[in-house]
């Protein structure tokens, strides 16, 4: 998208601060409208928030195809586009925790994978479209194709297995039923976990690290093209360097989720935004593609991995309690270190003329994440085991607490037998 807007001889001619403060403005609301978006995903659950975000997307991509002026793109894509984002990702992420009782490590890497292959599969077909269609055609049957096909997929989502009066995967034979409450007692329960959560640090460190692991990559994806092209490699040729890197975070959303629930997520966490630090020393010495594409492929594994196992590390601190507001805040974090990125990064390479301070700055960013994750708790414990003890009886849902008046009655009549 960038090229057209930026093309002198094309509909729009914007320059790339124009274009940059676009995509701060995307960054900076999103991060503003995730912990929103996480909470309605709690209260109303994720399939309302998904019919919503597919109707958005549709109106937000046929307006941006009618861009004629700088306050409209500002609008229609740095603000209605990023609450389609928002909608899209916090509450169905978060609805995965309640389908999976067990492999939610698989079925995290699963989802993030798809969304790999997504990116990887469409963006070509995008380009393709632009060349032989122009802009607002493009964009609009953009627009309504992947928003109907949103709204359509609705019809046969579920936000969590009662909903269907199903059970989660991996729920055993023995497991009590689930307890429906009113929507007056379901806030209550919201209200007091996310109390809980609030209470320890790693509510507030896991923004943080998805902060500076998203402002580290930010950087690598907005600059590393401009950067080959400087080294003199082709457009055509340095366009392959994000396809790769696309490419290859197939492999490390997938496999981290698995090994998370396996080994911790303390670990891979650490090790995949170490590989995300490390392997920028790469692009300092690169002058040819076949140096770019080694690069792409090295990063794509960290950045893949450092981006897809926070479901899987939410569930060891936090257990199964509703989790949807956690992920807002998360992505808060995230788009709150992009915007970082776009705009620390464009103002390093404009104040020196050189790419070197921003490849620094990714890199602090990624082991400043490291250090983060290093500092906190342990996963091998629920970090709030016991937050149902400041509800109300009737509140309550584990079947140790909701059937202690039943157990008792029990005892009692036991014991006059």
């Amino acid at each position: 998208m960038v090229a057209p807007l930026n093309d002198p001889e094309g509909g729009f001619g914007w320059n790339m601060g124009l274009i940059g403060a676009a995509l701060a403005t995307y960054y900076l609301f999103g991060a503003l409208v995730a912990p929103i978006t996480g909470m309605l995903g709690d209260r109303y659950g994720a399939r309302p928030a998904m019919f919503a975000c597919g109707v958005l997307y549709a109106v937000s991509m046929a307006l941006i195809g009618s861009v004629s002026h700088l306050w409209q793109f500002f609008i229609y894509f740095g603000v209605l586009l990023s609450v389609t984002q928002s909608l899209a990702m916090v509450p169905i992420l978060a609805s995965v925790n309640g389908w999976f009782k067990q492999r939610l490590g698989l079925a995290t890497g699963l989802l993030w994978a798809s969304g790999g292959v997504g990116a990887a599969m469409v963006a070509p077909g995008i380009a393709s479209l632009l060349d032989a269609f122009g802009w607002q055609t493009t964009f609009t049957a953009i627009g309504i194709a992947g928003g109907g096909i949103l709204m359509l997929l609705t019809v046969f989502f579920r936000s969590k297995p009662s909903d269907m009066n199903a059970t989660a995967f991996g729920s055993r034979a023995d497991d009590p039923p689930e307890v429906f409450q009113s929507k007056e007692i379901e806030q209550l329960r919201l209200k007091v976990f996310n109390k809980a959560m609030r209470r320890t640090r790693a509510f507030w460190n896991l923004p943080t690290i998805h902060g500076l692991g998203c402002a580290g990559h930010g950087i690598v994806l907005i600059y590393s093209i401009p950067l080959a092209i400087e080294q003199g490699v082709s457009l055509s040729a340095a366009s392959f360097i994000l396809a790769l890197i696309s490419i290859f975070s197939i492999l490390g959303r997938f496999v981290a989720p698995i090994l998370a629930e396996r080994m911790g997520a303390k670990p891979v966490m650490m090790s995949a935004l170490f590989v995300q630090g490390i392997t920028v020393l790469v692009l300092f010495w690169a002058q040819d593609a076949y140096a770019f594409y080694l690069f792409a492929i090295l990063f794509g594994l960290g950045f893949g991995g450092e981006m897809s196992a926070y479901l899987v590390v939410n569930r060891q601190y936090f257990g199964t309690g509703p989790l949807a507001t956690l992920y807002g805040f998360e992505m808060m974090g995230a788009l709150a270190g992009h915007a970082i990125a776009t705009i620390l990064g464009g103002l390093a390479i404009y104040a020196t003329g050189s790419f070197s301070p921003a490849l620094v700055m990714s890199m602090l960013f990624s082991f400043a994440g490291v250090l983060v994750i290093y500092s906190m708790e342990s996963g091998a414990r629920i970090l709030i085991p016991d937050w149902e003890d400041a509800l109300p009886a009737e509140a309550r849902s584990t079947p140790d607490i909701s059937n202690r008046a039943v157990r008792a009655a029990l005892i009692e009549q036991l014991d006059s037998d």
